[in-house]
């Protein structure tokens, strides 16, 4: 009589095959896991928010203002940036994630890069629509790879963790083959029962392993009446001495075999054998992982690539000879390391991460320099028609400016009058304006982005709206003839800050492009291109709001004279056009090569 049927499985799956035709598969992590994950990073960026508060009230005294301002970037880093560093640096692994056994891979099974990282989270904008993320809960429930819209447009899935291989220690291979002397004594099925015994039982509680080891010895009791008075320690010696003879000239004699054939002896056999190059390989891979192959010497580059062919070929043979699942998950992750390991595209160095910023970032905006020209057009006719708007019906400016912009305007001509500016603050303050300016400009141009992930739509508004409130707040001072009061404020940081609005919302109609009119590829792919030239103009974006921010804070709302802010400005349009143009050249000899 058959045996009966496995039961279904409804575990999602995802299979990436590697150059050397090794099919890797990788379980999809579910919403439940990913969900308790996302809280356990919640409740550490709250500790580490609370921390960072009491450190910084061990300032000595007179440095208040500082420590505000310190506290408010660290504040928005930890947001922003929690998820993105830990992803990028830490084998796509928040601490969240490494605590449920899950974590973030590329699509074809690499591990995840930094800018990767950053694509996924920005987009967190987006999924926690409504409030809290339902949007993204929603599309990981029903998406065939559980993936949400920040997945999507970095080519991110999100699995779990295969377990590592941990096969007892024993003796080495050469010393066991000449302490025993003769073939296996257990069954397959016996020698398995005592493999994955050795290696659960560190991780088990103590009562737990040794109840355990006394219902597994007594199976053993007739054939061996003389034995430690321990159980683990008789379980522990027949294991090393077990494997030893597996490993030995004699290991294919089995003396109890397998029912059903000799396919489970010759797994047990491989694993007896190869269990030691296996562990070899995953320290080697751990290092390659934590440090790259520039760590590795010019012998052990090729030892590397060999040992990696090695444990592929294991792992197909394990999968033809129907070893343990255990054994086979273990060295998908071993291949699944080597694989990323070799083929990894981007070294986490610092010269690296210094020419993405001067030569790649530049170079994409230059690239997608039509729809930056877009976005300009977005902007500026809305603030052309709420200039001119508000010009022809001053009357309007009650019904559609903000009440603090009124108040502004209204108190604009005594503060010209007494030689004051738009806004000043004194001097001591003027960090915390820079870090809330800094926090407050760059989480509109992240939002402008990742709107456009609807069709386009989300960006497209954001710009429309920012530009038509600067043209009617401008209209309206202009009306109590105060425009010379206003843009003496803006003209220092305006270039900067503008047009880091236009690159953001550029980005986002990349997004919105790839959605609605992917052109020969399909959506998916289109999405996750653009997105990798999206995501290195919101750079751009950073190091640009990150300047303006302070121009802003520190000179913009100082008592500096017009001639300095001229020339920041000046110096900010040079700035800005020698950047591009270095970016520019970058893009040529890319594409003359």
């Amino acid at each position: 009589m058959p045996p009966p049927a496995a039961p279904p499985s409804f575990r999602q799956h995802l299979e990436v095959e590697t150059p050397e035709h090794v099919l890797l598969d990788f379980e999809i992590a579910g919403i439940g896991s990913r969900a308790l994950a996302a809280i356990i990073d919640f409740v550490i960026l709250l500790a580490l928010l609370l921390a960072l508060s009491f450190a910084l009230r061990l300032w000595p005294r007179g440095g208040e203002h500082w420590t505000r301002a310190i506290f408010t970037l660290a504040a928005f880093a930890l947001y922003w940036g929690y998820h993105t560093f830990f992803e990028g640096v830490w084998r796509g692994q928040t601490p969240g994630k490494r605590l449920l056994g899950i974590r973030v891979i590329r699509d074809t099974g690499h591990a995840v890069r930094l800018s990767d990282a950053a694509a996924r989270n920005l987009l967190r904008a987006a999924d926690m629509l409504p409030p809290p993320y339902l949007l993204g809960a929603l599309l990981v429930a029903i998406h065939p790879r559980g993936k949400r819209l920040g997945d999507l447009v970095a080519g991110t899935v999100v699995v779990r963790d295969q377990p590592v291989i941990t096969a007892a220690a024993g003796p080495p291979a050469a010393e066991a083959e000449s302490d025993a002397a003769g073939a296996p004594e257990l069954s397959d099925e016996e020698f398995r029962v005592l493999r994955e015994f050795s290696d659960r039982s560190p991780a088990l509680p103590a009562p737990t392993r040794e109840r355990l080891a006394r219902d597994i010895a007594a199976r053993f009791a007739s054939r061996y009446p003389h034995r430690p008075a321990g159980a683990v320690a008789f379980l522990a010696g027949l294991y090393r001495d077990e494997l030893a003879r597996r490993r030995g000239r004699f290991g294919a004699r089995a003396a109890r075999p397998a029912k059903g054939g000799g396919a489970g002896s010759v797994a047990e056999r491989l694993v007896a054998r190869k269990s030691t190059r296996w562990r070899e390989f995953q320290a080697l891979a751990e290092r390659v992982s934590r440090r790259g192959l520039d760590d590795l010497s010019a012998g052990e580059l090729p030892d590397f690539a060999r040992r990696y062919r090695e444990v592929a070929a294991d792992l197909a043979r394990a999968r033809t000879y129907g070893a343990d699942a255990l054994v086979v998950t273990g060295l998908e992750r071993l291949v699944a390391a080597g694989h990323g390991a070799l083929y990894r595209d981007e070294r986490r160095t610092w010269g690296r991460i210094l020419r993405a910023i001067t030569v790649e970032c530049p170079a994409a905006v230059v690239e997608a320099r039509r729809y930056v020209l877009l976005a300009f057009l977005v902007f500026a006719l809305p603030a052309l028609a709420g200039h001119l708007l508000l010009r022809e019906r001053p009357a309007l400016a009650e019904e559609i400016l903000p009440d603090v912009i009124l108040e502004r305007a209204e108190a604009g001509v005594a503060r010209s009058e007494r030689g004051q500016g738009y806004v000043e603050v004194v001097a001591g303050e003027r960090p915390v304006m820079a870090s809330g300016i800094i926090g407050n400009n760059l989480t509109v141009a992240f939002n402008c982005f990742a709107g456009g992930i609807f069709l386009g739509v989300g960006s497209l508004v954001f710009l429309a709206y920012n530009g038509l409130s600067i043209g009617a707040a401008s209209g309206h001072f202009a009306n109590a003839g105060l425009s010379g009061y206003l843009w003496t404020f803006i003209v220092g940081h305006g270039v900067l800050e503008l047009f880091s609005i236009w690159v953001a919302g550029a980005a986002g109609f990349l997004l919105g492009r790839a959605v609605v009119a992917p052109g020969d590829l399909t959506r998916r792919d289109a999405l996750v291109l653009n997105g990798r030239l999206a995501i290195r103009m919101i750079g751009v974006v950073v190091l640009l709001l990150l300047i303006a921010g302070t121009i802003e804070g520190l000179i913009s709302s100082g008592d500096w004279p017009l001639s300095l802010r001229l020339g920041v400005s000046a110096g900010s349009v040079v700035f800005l056009i020698g950047y591009l143009a270095h970016g520019a050249r970058s893009l040529s000899r890319a594409h003359a090569a």
